[in-house]
């Protein structure tokens, strides 16, 4: 067989192999610590007035 070929046999057997994933009870988080914040930034406008002094520039 050359390089590349296409064996069937070993794409079978991967797709098994990958098929059988084992998942416990303990896989699932029940309960999340932390926050999320986030950075609105600037307003629109601030921001457009930022851009045409970029391009001014």
């Amino acid at each position: 067989m050359s390089i590349g070929s296409y064996d069937e046999d070993e794409h079978e057997r991967r797709e098994r192999k990958n098929a059988d994933v084992d998942l416990s009870d303990d896989d699932d988080r029940t309960h999340y610590h932390g926050t999320v914040t986030y950075d609105s930034g600037d307003s629109a406008e601030a921001l457009l007035d930022q851009f045409k002094k970029m391009n001014r520039d």
